[in-house]
């Protein structure tokens, strides 16, 4: 029988962004990176983050060495306007047609979050996708300078981040806040309970297992 709090916590993510947000929780994570080429072959944004979170997940998995059970999380953000998929710029440029586009309409932003139990020589996966719409003002060109300035559109899925200088220009954000900041954390300890739930056979919070 599995003994409360002997799971290790791993984030798959470099985003400070999500480690904060993780940091909500009060339970001790570490951070491990997988290089990998984020490519998906899915057009459909909700299945395209999803598809590259897994990878993450998966990555991780392969390469961990360290014993003992664990539960590793991934997540992936992504942008869509019309059902094309804005990802990360690669310069400024890029981030200037992005911002363009997006200037003066609402899009939508998808994180996936890709949850791995690893259980002796079991691995059990779950995933889920969370929506948030955001809105924008018309960006003047003025304006759209001063933001690309500050660089802050550079790591960022469609080229700005909600907790920075870009709400000078966004008008109404509908959903999870935490969504577009890079991790929808209401829903994934919601989501982890049930998962946690159906694997363990077990009522007891899932937090408490670290």
């Amino acid at each position: 029988m599995l003994n409360q709090k002997n799971f290790k916590f791993i984030l798959a993510s470099a985003s400070p962004r999500r480690k904060e947000l993780i940091g909500h929780l009060h339970i001790p994570f570490s951070i491990l990176t997988a290089d990998i080429n984020e490519e998906s072959s899915h057009t459909d944004p909700h299945h395209y983050a999803l598809d590259i979170a897994t990878q993450k997940g998966e990555a991780i998995i392969a390469n961990l060495k360290e014993k003992g059970d664990s539960f590793i999380v991934s997540a992936d953000t992504v942008v869509s306007l019309a059902g094309k998929i804005f990802g990360k710029p690669k310069d400024e440029k890029e981030a200037l047609a992005f911002l363009s586009e997006l200037s003066g309409k609402e899009h939508s932003v998808f994180t996936a979050v890709s949850m791995f139990l690893r259980l002796e020589d079991n691995v059990f996966q779950q995933g889920f996708v969370e929506e948030t719409k955001v809105t924008f003002n018309n960006i003047s060109d003025e304006l759209m300078e001063r933001y690309l300035a500050t660089r802050d559109s550079l790591d960022k899925a469609g080229a700005y981040g909600i907790q920075g200088p870009s709400l000078t220009f966004i008008s109404r954000v509908e959903g999870d806040y935490a969504n577009v900041v890079g991790f929808p954390l209401s829903r994934f300890v919601n989501e982890a309970q049930i998962f946690f739930e159906a694997h363990l056979k077990k009522k007891d919070m899932w937090l408490n297992y670290f």
